[in-house]
C-alpha cells in the first residue's frame, strides 16, 4: 500500500511539473523579428514575465511602478522581466512607439496573435507569472493595486532563497 501511494505522488508531481514549463511558442520582438519564448532565461535565476496592453491603464500603472525600482531589483536579485504586450493585430504597430516613450528598462516582446496567451489561459491582464531557475512557471498574479509591485519581488525573493537551500 506504501509504494503504490508513494507511485502515486510520484506520478501527480512528475504530472504538475510537466504542466508548469513555460511554453515554447514564437512572439516578435519590436523589430518584427521572431523570438521564440524558449530564449527566455536568466542564468538560473528567477524571470519575470508581465503580460500587458497599450489600452490596459493597470497594466502601464505596473510597468511604470516596476521601472521605478527595476534596477534596484536587478542589483539585489538579478531577476531579468519580460513585457509581453498582448495588443492584437489592429493595436499592434502603436506598440514601439508607446514603449520609446515610456523609457521602460526591460525587455518588451509582442504577442500579436495571443498565441502564448492563450497556452497560459491568461483570460485578464494585467497578468505577472514568475519563473524559476529552471524555467517553471511557480507564481502568477492577475490584477495591479499600488505597491503590489511589492509582492512580486517579495516572490522573487523568496524563490532565491528555495534555490539556494
Amino acid at each position: 500500500m506504501k509504494k503504490l501511494i508513494i507511485l502515486a505522488l510520484l506520478l501527480v508531481n512528475i504530472y504538475a511539473y510537466s504542466q508548469n514549463n513555460f511554453p515554447s511558442v514564437n512572439i516578435f520582438d519590436l523589430n518584427g523579428n521572431i523570438f521564440n519564448t524558449d530564449s527566455i532565461h536568466n542564468n538560473s535565476k528567477p524571470v519575470i514575465i508581465s503580460f500587458w496592453a497599450t489600452w490596459c491603464k493597470p497594466c502601464i500603472q505596473e510597468l511604470n511602478a516596476i521601472s521605478d525600482v527595476y534596477e534596484e531589483w536587478q542589483a539585489n536579485t538579478g531577476v531579468k522581466l519580460y513585457a509581453i504586450s498582448i495588443d492584437d493585430q489592429r493595436t499592434s504597430a502603436t506598440v514601439t512607439g508607446f514603449v520609446k516613450g515610456k523609457n521602460w528598462p526591460f525587455i518588451i516582446l509582442k504577442d500579436t496573435n495571443q498565441e502564448l496567451k492563450r497556452l497560459l489561459g491568461i483570460n485578464n491582464i494585467p497578468y505577472v507569472i514568475i519563473l524559476d531557475g529552471n524555467r517553471n512557471i511557480v507564481w502568477t498574479k492577475t490584477s495591479y493595486s499600488m505597491g503590489s509591485e511589492e509582492e512580486i519581488i517579495n516572490k522573487v525573493n523568496e524563490i532565491l532563497n528555495i534555490q539556494e537551500q
